[in-house]
């Protein structure tokens, strides 16, 4: 499985299913400046993978 590193379509999806705090908008819309920002951006893209697997488990029953 290859990543495309460039791609943030995850990012813009996420950002339309739930609230966030504006620190994590920022972070979602500009990337990490940080190291502490590329972990909380990781952590954020698996928190997007689980609400996505569960609304696509949803629309399909």
């Amino acid at each position: 499985m290859s990543t495309k590193w460039d791609d943030i379509s995850w990012q813009k999806e996420f950002l339309e299913m739930k609230a966030h705090k504006p620190e994590v908008v920022r972070l979602l819309m500009e990337g990490p400046r940080v190291l502490r920002d590329a972990w909380q951006l990781g952590s954020l893209h698996e928190e997007y993978k689980r609400l996505k697997k569960r609304k696509d488990e949803h629309q399909q029953q």
